[in-house]
């Protein structure tokens, strides 16, 4: 297409709709399809959060609100970091956004420019690196080893850092590796950050979600008032993917120019998501209490199937909802695997390679489902790979 610009041909999807649209495409000709593509709780919403919505709606409180956060919101998260970082940040450092994503937009428009460089894991969720290529900036791809359970290394960064980088991206709870860093390497990887001048974006959307494993934020080196920014939302812990709503806590002159960018791209997060949020995070928690349990034992099901299947290996998760098989002794590469398990056995997965080079000879299986469907999932596999390699 004429007239388009470059731009648009370094940015790229995300492999998570392109495999749901092939499902939904096999469902449409009749086939049956297991589910293991996309990252989305498959619990409702609990109802205390809906009904504050509602009542806002009824109050007619839908107007335009200020493009930062409404002050009872930011109040809340601020007692939210307190009580899960350490640390009580200024409500000039929270910026309240629609969803998690427009915050690595934001940070990456505002800090990164053409020649940058910006480290970060691989594999990863792919809209790192697809805002690395659309800003022109170097991409410092760190791959990630299975034998240090996927968790990024302080010392692999060290090595990386130079002059020429801007930001360190970290995600703990990882995507699509389910690993979680160590207090001891988050802290490392704040000093490094620190002592070169480099920010920190830390993308914790999977922060209360843990089995294994303790929760530490590399924030609270600074309080997130010089180098690190806090990344976090309620669309996972909360199941509230589709209400959109995120927020970033970071160093106030910083916030204060992405709160520029939220004026001039979205005017302001919707207000009674707002008072949604509010009551997610001052509510009762039993709902997020019960959805982990659940959680935990869907991942226990999926880790035991997976290793159960001839050519598959499986570290279990710390965290977040996903499962990232090692495949590479079937011979076959993650996405040959991930078309012959969706068109010959009916189960939807994503090929490693969708989530960077790294991740190659490897899948990742979102088990945001029961655990009646994974076992079927991994009947499925087994009679089918085991037909395949039987004519082989």
């Amino acid at each position: 297409m004429k007239n388009i610009s470059s731009g648009m041909d370094r940015i790229c999807g995300e492999g998570a709709f392109e495999y749901l649209a092939k499902a939904q495409a096999v469902e449409r000709e009749g086939g049956k399809v297991l589910h293991f593509e996309i990252g989305q709780p498959d619990f409702p919403t609990p109802s205390h959060i809906k009904e504050a919505a509602f009542r806002a709606i009824n109050e007619n409180y839908t107007g335009y609100v200020a493009a930062g956060g409404i002050p009872d919101l930011k109040a809340a998260i601020q007692e939210e970091i307190k009580q899960t970082r350490g640390f009580k940040p200024g409500a000039d450092q929270i910026l309240i956004l629609p969803g998690a994503k427009p915050g690595i937009f934001f940070t990456m428009l505002a800090l990164v420019e053409a020649g940058d460089e910006v480290l970060y894991p691989d594999p990863a969720f792919p809209t790192y690196g697809s805002l690395v290529k659309y800003l022109k900036a170097v991409d410092g791809a760190i791959p990630v080893r299975e034998e240090n359970e996927f968790r990024l290394d302080p010392a692999d960064i060290k090595k990386r850092i130079t002059a020429h980088t801007k930001l360190i991206i970290l995600n703990s709870p990882q995507n699509p590796t389910g690993s979680v860093m160590t207090r001891d390497e988050l802290m490392e990887t704040a000093e490094l950050a620190q002592k070169h001048g480099v920010y920190i974006l830390s993308d914790e959307i999977y922060s209360k979600m843990l089995y294994d494993a303790s929760f530490y934020s590399p924030a609270a080196l600074d309080g997130a008032r010089e180098r690190v920014i806090i990344l976090d939302g309620f669309s996972k812990s909360y199941s509230m993917t589709g209400w959109r709503l995120g927020y970033l806590v970071g160093p106030a002159a910083l916030i204060k120019k992405m709160e520029i960018l939220m004026i001039n791209a979205l005017s302001c997060t919707a207000s009674f998501v707002q008072k949604a949020g509010i009551a997610a995070l001052e509510g009762s928690q039993e709902d997020l209490h019960k959805m982990m349990a659940s959680f935990r034992s869907r991942r226990d099901a999926v880790v035991k199937g997976l290793n159960e299947i001839p050519g598959f290996s499986c570290l279990a998760p710390k965290g977040a909802f996903y499962a990232f098989p090692n495949i590479k002794k079937t011979g076959k590469t993650s996405r040959e695997m991930a078309d012959y398990l969706l068109y010959k056995a009916g189960v939807c997965c994503l090929p490693g390679s969708a989530f960077g080079p790294s991740g190659e000879g490897y899948l990742r299986f979102s088990y945001a489902t029961s655990v009646e469907t994974i076992a079927a999932a991994m009947g499925r596999i087994k009679e089918s790979l085991a037909e395949k390699f039987s004519h082989s």
